[in-house]
């Protein structure tokens, strides 16, 4: 059907018994039964959408992503969970939605960072041979008349490929993200809380690495200058306490 009916009629609420009722029906194939928890949902998915309007996104775009994450909700949700299922799909349109922003951002950084790589590898050749040795980093940003945290996020993004982010989602208070690395994609929706207890196991300066990479949305070299340390070490530190994080989490 096509889900792009965001200024329809209000339909009647669904009870729980019915949500559930139409859910189940919907995962044995019953096109009907999904078409009608998508259109009665389709204002939560706009609710969502607002929350993302400022972001230099058609609005149109976004509510079309969203929908795609309330039907992937009816699809994966468990109906053993004791959980309504608009508190399970929040979690999942927003998930969708900034899955789809982040991916969108990564493909300019990308390309970006591929540059600023090519050109890092031409003049280090360059340099090499000039020198008789191998130049140093603050020798590279000097020929290139760039910052040597650009040399280094350039050549560490040549060496590592960036992964997707997770959403996990708070009641009160915005959506927490982390890499996909640190959970599993086929752990149970509330099997994600155990995020909660890893964050509490780690020490207060892991804990605030996190926090501003991940709640504040800083870059490395933002949260090196707070911390006092370098972008290397902040970068080493956080895939360690990513790879803590998941040994934790996992059962």
């Amino acid at each position: 059907m096509d889900v792009n009916v965001k200024n329809n009629k209000r339909k009647a609420t669904l009870s729980d018994e019915q949500v559930k009722d139409y859910i189940y029906k919907s995962q044995q194939g019953d096109k009907l039964a999904r078409d009608i928890l998508v259109e009665n949902n389709i204002r939560l998915v706009w609710s969502v959408v607002q929350r993302f309007i400022n972001r230099g996104y058609d609005p149109d775009d976004l509510f079309q992503i969203g929908s795609i994450g309330l039907i992937k909700s009816i699809d994966k949700f468990d109906l053993s969970y004791d959980v309504r299922f608009s508190t399970y799909a929040v979690p999942m349109i927003i998930g969708e939605i900034q899955r789809f922003i982040r991916d969108d951002g990564s493909v300019k950084v990308s390309r970006s960072l591929k540059e600023i790589g090519n050109k890092i590898r031409r003049k280090k050749d360059e340099l090499t041979k000039q020198l008789g040795r191998t130049p140093t980093i603050n020798e590279l940003a000097q020929a290139l008349e760039i910052p040597p945290e650009d040399i280094v996020l350039a050549q560490e993004a040549a060496k590592t490929p960036h992964s997707i982010h997770e959403t996990v989602f708070e009641n009160d208070g915005d959506p927490i993200t982390l890499l996909d690395q640190i959970a599993d994609q086929d752990t149970k929706w509330f099997d994600k809380f155990n995020l909660e207890e890893a964050i509490k196991n780690l020490n207060d300066r892991e804990r605030l690495i996190i926090y501003l990479r991940y709640y504040k949305d800083q870059t490395q070299t933002e949260v090196a200058e707070r911390l006092g340390i370098s972008q290397v070490q902040v970068s080493r530190l956080e895939k360690k306490i990513l790879h803590d994080m998941k040994i934790n989490m996992d059962p």
